[in-house]
């Protein structure tokens, strides 16, 4: 039988959440981190009249957590006043309807054309100028997500600090790439053929190393060359004596003159020891830092205490020359003409801008307060004693949890903000870890797992290494009840090869 088919129109209610343009705000600037905020800030101030720093109003947000009582006898005069009224005449007399009027999202967005166009000066960091170069080569993708790691990685001299071990373990951990450290160390010397010379290196030495072998390279010096031999000497056989400025002795090691010791030092403070530095130099201000968003201090007695970095951020408020426009046109509704009620238009869409975006700021630094303080909270014992092992398993749920908030606010609370602690700088990410679950039902940190073992690889009998079971025995004993299948996976997800690889 043939089926006939038939369309029917119906009809039902549906509920469907959308973000709203002000919880769409909130989630921006919730995302941003310091720096991005203060450029933000700064950038709405020059959009919107309605929106001013400094001073003192009933819908202000003093971004320093204090109020200061300020003079703003001056702050309101009558020139001022006179100002801003011509400011909103122009404006006024350049709308021709009310879909001309600007609005905060169009104003805001990063890719807008015409943002992007006002440059003052050098935008490009260091970071930035070694990403450039990056580009420039035909690397694979785990090549090339290898090396933007090591980049991320370098310190503001250009120097690579950290050991291999350690970011091969960083990169298995936060990354899920599993990268041995002589495949690391391959993308490294890519890396350290980058300019400046002498980028990348890990240790002074190596700096200098290299940027010696770079001036061989450039054709300023000749391999077989007496000053390309003398300084490679200096800085490989005579390197203590040098860094100590020891140059009687070094001269008699190597029979040098006077004079020869004089064209040598003079060749060698040529060299840079700090490339990076050297690099931000050139560009003024663009040396890349990193600029905590939190600051957790920690006392003797073990209390561990947190602020908000507030950097150059000011003090918000809606202008009192808009609210008494805005008054004074809504006094007048009954005899406004086209005009006014433009201008009436125009003066509460910019006001309703301002005190958005002052709640928004406001609703960020409270957000940011409340999940630090979790995060605190069960982070503790790391803050008191720097001991990374001590790290207990936490993932977004449980800040969320704690917080009341929903898991991918606590996820853009921890994406690219960093907390400064009594042991050093570190990324909100880093606090958080997986769980692993013995059979007994305990709950043990996956990273103290890989921290211990680890540990043990690197402690071994290198001519008898020890094989996955037997890892698991001594993971035991030392309190880690795990199976051999997992030792397994996280010797490979620490970029650790099996027994008979590590035998030497």
């Amino acid at each position: 039988m043939a089926q006939e088919q038939v369309q029917i129109q119906t009809q039902k209610q549906q509920q469907v959440q959308r973000l709203s343009q002000q919880q769409m705000l909130q989630v921006k600037l919730l995302e941003m981190p310091l720096t991005e905020l203060e450029e933000s800030v700064n950038a709405e101030l020059d959009d919107n009249p309605a929106l001013e720093a400094g001073g003192e109003e009933s819908d202000s947000i003093d971004t320093n957590d204090s109020v200061e009582q300020r003079e703003d006898d001056d702050f309101d005069s009558q020139q001022e006043r006179e100002e801003r009224q011509d400011a909103l005449d122009s404006a006024l007399e350049r709308m021709q309807s009310d879909d001309d009027l600007p609005t905060y999202d169009a104003r805001q967005q990063r890719n807008n054309a015409d943002y992007e166009e006002i440059v003052y000066g050098d935008t490009t960091s260091f970071i930035d100028k070694l990403n450039e170069q990056v580009g420039e080569l035909e690397l694979t993708e785990r090549q090339r997500d290898i090396l933007e790691y090591l980049i991320g990685s370098l310190d503001d001299d250009g120097l690579l600090r950290k050991d291999l071990d350690t970011i091969s373990d960083e990169l298995a951990i936060y990354h899920g790439i599993d990268a041995t450290t002589q495949e690391i160390e391959d993308v490294l010397k890519l890396l350290q053929d980058f300019d400046p010379a002498g980028i990348g290196a890990r240790s002074l030495q190596e700096c200098l190393l290299l940027q010696v072998e770079r001036k061989v390279e450039n054709g300023e010096w000749q391999r077989d060359g007496q000053l390309y031999q003398y300084v490679k000497q200096v800085l490989t056989r005579h390197f203590d004596a040098f860094t100590k400025k020891h140059w009687d002795k070094i001269k008699v090691a190597m029979g040098l003159s006077d004079l020869q010791v004089e064209t040598l030092q003079k060749e060698i403070r040529k060299l840079n020891p700090k490339p990076g530095a050297s690099m931000g130099e050139t560009q003024g201000r663009n040396l890349q830092q990193i600029t905590p968003d939190f600051i957790i201090e920690t006392e003797d007695d073990g209390t561990v205490t947190f602020s908000l970095n507030h950097g150059n951020l000011p003090e918000l408020h809606v202008s009192p020359s808009f609210n008494e426009m805005l008054a004074a046109y809504r006094n007048n509704k009954a005899g406004m003409n086209r005009q006014e009620k433009e201008a009436l238009l125009y003066a509460k869409e910019k006001v309703d801008k301002a005190q958005g975006f002052i709640e928004a700021v406001k609703q960020r630094r409270h957000t940011l307060q409340v999940t630090m303080r979790a995060i605190i909270d069960i982070q503790r014992k790391f803050f008191q004693d720097g001991d990374e092992a001590e790290l207990k398993p936490m993932i977004l749920k449980d800040i969320a949890d704690r917080t009341g908030l929903d898991i991918s606010t606590i996820s853009r609370v921890s994406n690219i903000k960093y907390a400064q602690t009594k042991w050093g700088t570190f990324p909100l990410r880093f606090f958080f870890s997986d769980s692993y679950t013995t059979t007994d039902g305990e709950e043990m940190s996956t990273r103290k797992i890989k921290i211990a073992l680890r540990d043990l690889i690197k402690e071994e009998d290198k001519s008898k290494p020890l094989s996955d079971d037997a890892l698991a025995k001594q993971l035991k004993e030392k309190g880690f009840p795990i199976a051999r299948r997992t030792v397994a996976k996280y010797r490979e997800q620490l970029g650790l090869p099996v027994a008979r690889l590590r035998k030497e």
